[in-house]
């Protein structure tokens, strides 16, 4: 529990200052100008009094304990302060300072001694290099910015000060107000995830808001992200993901899984709203705050104008929601109360002339329709309209079991109806486009809250024959795990593998298809070469034994001609696979979040469009099932254009397979079965070719 920073009795603000201006000036004032009930103790060396308080020289010599002290002296200072608040008993600490780990390798040096210290002592520390907190709950403002919000119900945790501050000044434009504010800086010791545990709990808090660069512990941040996103909404904007990773990957899946992908897997798997921007920050968090979850995905439209219906309804779509009419009863009992060029659809166009009344009962036909889930209200600034009135008629008629927003477009005209819908607690957006994003958070959230209980399965495997392999690479000295040991790995844990040798003659290769029979593939064996087609490394469909005995000595010939550096060390000689559909399954180990598993269709679906989806390792049965679905091919699987469908759910079983094999070894790196070849259901699916990457350590 973070009682002491969250809810003091008693705060120390070492640094305080009689200037105007000053940061430990502009703290003490808040703290004042707020109404903070607790006891203030200003400590400054030069100074009797500040701000009508009287000022100790030292922590020491106000003889008196506290609960939090904030620290707002030089760098070099802030250990002696430190020192000084455990002696006073301090159970948390903020310290604004900055000139730590942002600046050079003598602050980072100077943050872990301070973080060392408050962990030696059991006190909290919030920051370095922060804005502060604010609690509106108790009317406590330990910060130095400009503006203390109103009470509200969504808190909100940012690593970046200055956002902090917009933040506050755009609520206050707005009139929308907060539960806590936190600036966790550098997070030397406090941050997110302690913070998400701290506001769970929180009765004031219904939404967490939080803008982060970066995750202190992919783990740790996963589980606790996906308690707390039990309890109630998180939604997160996370800048700072352009930047694919350190490492040249080698494989297809280790280079199309950058940070911003791994951090999208996370936030999928814990529940997380991720938005994309500032404003949809808090157009998620705002619809979230005031309204109930939707029951799924139907969306009534009521509006004065075609335009921004037929707008509204287009978002609703491209969102992947629904527009649908009324049930046929209830539209024809609004169709009675309207007048007659209404439309009593979906959009339902109560027409530009439409008063307050008309909207209320339009409102009240689709919150009585079983089939509608959400309703969207749109009012566009006409000469006969009247948004102020318009609002309090809608607010009249909620009932508190289906959300509902607005989105009165216009700027002076409809600020009235602004205000009203805010201090009902109903969102309102400025186009019909944000308003439905805002639904869609909605709607992803209940969907995710409501989902069933994650079973991940545990097939029987053989584990200590890929052991085996593996220790074999290691003595080697070899990271690379090439095809025919990558598939001895996967046939030990039940995936279909067809007979194939590794040939080191050509009459070894010829022998082979003479016990197995035409036709065969053929493709090149060594360490050296991982994408075998690009050196003309791959034969198909060989149908005699001249033809194989040919292939074996012109690839020899060939590959060792462009490629005289590389290990050869022979021709594999499978049997070949009937045509199928070719998919990719892969894993790329990302150092933060661990195993992300990846599908996708083969050839220019990776290649170039570079459909492919991601999940975060373990898996269940549903969770393999989505990411078949979330890639735009899946309607081809599924059968599209006349197409055969193919067994999706084996798909989702290798999938399965996979994510067992890379939990139980995490020494694989990165690996990729590309192409898996999938029929028609009931067909057991083909390992075509496979690759591992080990880890260096």
């Amino acid at each position: 529990m973070l009682q002491a920073l969250m809810r003091p009795k008693s705060i120390a603000v070492i640094g305080a200052s009689r200037t105007p201006g000053k940061v430990g000036h502009a703290i003490l004032e808040n703290l004042l100008k707020a109404g903070f009930e607790g006891t203030i103790i200003p400590v400054n060396p030069t100074a009797d009094e500040v701000l009508g308080l009287r000022c100790f020289p030292s922590l020491a010599e106000a003889e008196t304990s506290i609960e939090l002290g904030i620290i707002v002296v030089p760098n070099k200072s802030v250990m002696e302060a430190l020192e000084h608040c455990a002696r006073a008993g301090a159970q948390a600490v903020i310290v604004i300072s900055a000139g730590f780990k942002e600046v050079n390798a003598e602050g980072a040096e100077l943050e872990r001694k301070i973080a060392g210290f408050c962990r030696s002592r059991r006190i909290r520390l919030l920051g370095p290099n922060c804005l502060g907190i604010i609690n509106t709950e108790n009317k406590m403002n330990a910060s130095f910015a400009a503006q203390m919000p109103k009470p509200g119900h969504i808190s909100v945790i940012s690593q970046s000060g200055a956002l902090c501050t917009a933040i506050l000044d755009w609520s206050a434009f707005r009139g929308l107000g907060l539960a806590k504010l936190i600036s966790i800086g550098n997070k030397a010791d406090i941050c997110e995830t302690d913070l998400f545990t701290e506001l769970a709990e929180d009765e004031q808090t219904r939404v967490i808001v939080c803008y982060l660069e970066s995750i202190t512990s992919g783990d740790e941040f996963v589980k606790v992200a996906e308690q707390v996103s039990m309890k109630k909404p998180v939604v997160i904007l996370k800048a700072g993901t352009t930047a694919a990773g350190g490492k040249a990957a080698s494989s297809h899946t280790g280079s199309l899984a950058g940070a911003d992908i791994a951090y999208g897997a996370a936030f999928r798997r814990s529940g997380v709203i991720r938005s994309d921007g500032f404003e949809a920050l808090f157009d998620s968090a705002m619809a979230l705050a005031m309204q109930p979850l939707p029951k799924g995905d139907r969306i009534a439209i009521i509006t004065n104008a075609g335009g921004p219906g037929i707008m509204a309804a287009d978002a609703i779509e491209n969102m992947g929601m629904q527009v649908k009419p009324l049930e046929h009863a209830l539209s024809t009992a609004l169709a009675m109360k309207l007048p007659a060029a209404a439309s009593v659809g979906n959009p339902i166009d109560v027409l530009g002339d439409a008063d307050p009344e008309r909207y209320a009962v339009a409102l009240d036909a689709a919150l009585d329709d079983e089939t509608v889930d959400a309703v969207l209200v749109i009012l566009t600034p006409q000469a006969m309209s009247n948004p102020a009135g318009t609002a309090n008629a809608i607010i009249k008629k909620l009932r508190g079991n289906k959300p509902v927003v607005a989105a009165f477009l216009g700027g002076r005209d409809v600020m009235p109806a602004r205000e009203v819908f805010l201090s009902a607690n109903l969102p309102e957006y400025s186009s019909p486009e944000r308003a439905v994003a805002a639904i869609k958070s909605m709607c992803e959230y209940a969907v995710w809250r409501n989902r069933p209980p994650r079973v991940v399965t545990r097939f029987p495997v053989n584990r200590r024959r890929v052991e085996r392999i593996m220790s074999r690479q290691r003595r080697g000295g070899r990271r690379e795990i090439g095809e025919v040991e990558g598939k001895e790995i996967l046939k030990a844990y039940d995936f279909n593998v067809l007979p194939g040798v590794l040939a080191r003659t050509a009459d070894e290769a010829v022998a082979f298809q003479e016990k197995i029979g035409a036709p065969v593939a053929m493709k090149i064996v060594s360490p050296d070469i991982m994408h075998k087609s690009d050196f003309g490394g791959v034969k198909l469909g060989l149908s005699s034994a001249d033809k194989v005995r040919d292939a074996y000595d012109l690839m020899m010939l060939r590959i060792g001609r462009r490629c005289p550096d590389a290990e050869l060390r022979g021709v594999y000689v499978e049997q070949m696979c009937r045509p199928g559909r070719e998919v990719i399954l892969g894993m790329s180990r990302d150092p933060q979040f661990g195993p992300m598993l990846m599908f996708g269709l083969g050839g220019v679906f990776v290649e170039v469009m570079k459909d492919v989806s991601f999940y975060l390792a373990p898996i269940t049965h549903e969770e393999a099932m989505e990411m078949l679905e979330n890639t735009r091919s899946y309607a081809l699987l599924k059968g599209a254009r006349g197409e055969a469908a193919v067994d999706l759910h084996a798909i989702a079983d290798a999938l399965q397979r996979i994510s067992q094999l890379v939990t139980d070894f995490p020494q694989i790196e990165e690996m990729d079965i590309n192409p898996f070849i999938v029929h028609e259901v009931g067909s057991e699916p083909v390992v075509a070719d496979a690759r591992m990457m080990l880890s260096e350590g």
